[in-house]
């Protein structure tokens, strides 16, 4: 599937190890080639690699180890849980969700988001956002952004709530398939109408789940950030240790 503007270098050269770490070139636990000779592979700066695998690192691919280098990790575990924010964000229903479409626009996102889709600062993307509410209260606020050219011969313009999932919605109509999900936790400050929207009083932070959808290549087809009053949650896990 072609978009209307190339992923940055350090990007590309990332999906590039990927793809390698996926067909067994670069087998689990071994060391992923020096910063060095990656740069000569590929004839790229070292600055370019080193965000490659930074990219690479953050989305669990592969992790650094003192005295080793970088090793394979593999492909990142998906976890099947129901209750993951990224699940709900491509698998919610807006007409059969309470909560209403807030807005439907071309924007121009942040570096956060723009590098998440692999797109260059400053492009234009397709954003939704939907206010989830439960008992008339807004409990999350959604804003899902799609490269222009995925959203093209889709309903994802509609001001209109989407009936079934977006991600139902965007395998069917362009014919892409969703492989996993990243998800990335942050808090800071609401900006613009998110207070407003989330009736949050001054000064109260949310916590930003950036979630990233990604097909089997690694290209990023959505991604959705889900903003949750940081007054109202807590956050669990368990796992096991190795």
């Amino acid at each position: 599937m072609a978009y209307e503007v190339a992923a940055p270098k350090y990007v590309r050269l990332a999906q590039t190890i990927q793809s390698r770490i996926e067909d067994g070139t670069y087998p689990p636990g071994t060391r992923v080639p020096s910063e060095n000779q990656l740069v000569q592979a590929f004839g790229m700066s070292r600055p370019t690699v080193v965000r490659a695998l930074e990219l690479l690192k953050r989305d669990g691919w592969v992790e650094s180890r003192q005295g080793y280098g970088t090793i394979v990790r593999g492909r990142p575990e998906v976890v099947e849980q129901k209750d993951r924010r990224g699940r709900e964000a491509l698998e919610r229903d807006e007409s059969q969700t309470a909560g209403h479409l807030v807005e439907v626009a071309e924007v121009s996102v942040s570096v956060r988001v723009a590098s998440a889709l692999g797109l260059p600062k400053r492009v234009k993307v397709l954003m939704r956002r939907f206010l989830v509410e439960e008992d008339g209260e807004a409990v999350e606020l959604v804003s899902s952004y799609f490269p222009a050219a995925l959203a093209e011969d889709t309903e994802l313009a509609s001001a209109e709530a989407l009936s079934g999932s977006v991600r139902e919605h965007l395998e069917a109509r362009r014919r892409v398939r969703f492989d996993h999900v990243t998800e990335r936790v942050s808090a800071r400050l609401p900006e613009g109408d998110e207070a407003g929207l989330l009736g949050l009083s001054d000064g109260v932070p949310v916590l930003s789940v950036l979630v990233i959808a990604r097909d089997a290549s690694g290209q990023a087809l959505q991604v959705s950030d889900v903003l949750l009053p940081a007054d109202r949650q807590e956050l669990e896990d368990t796992y096991r240790l190795g």
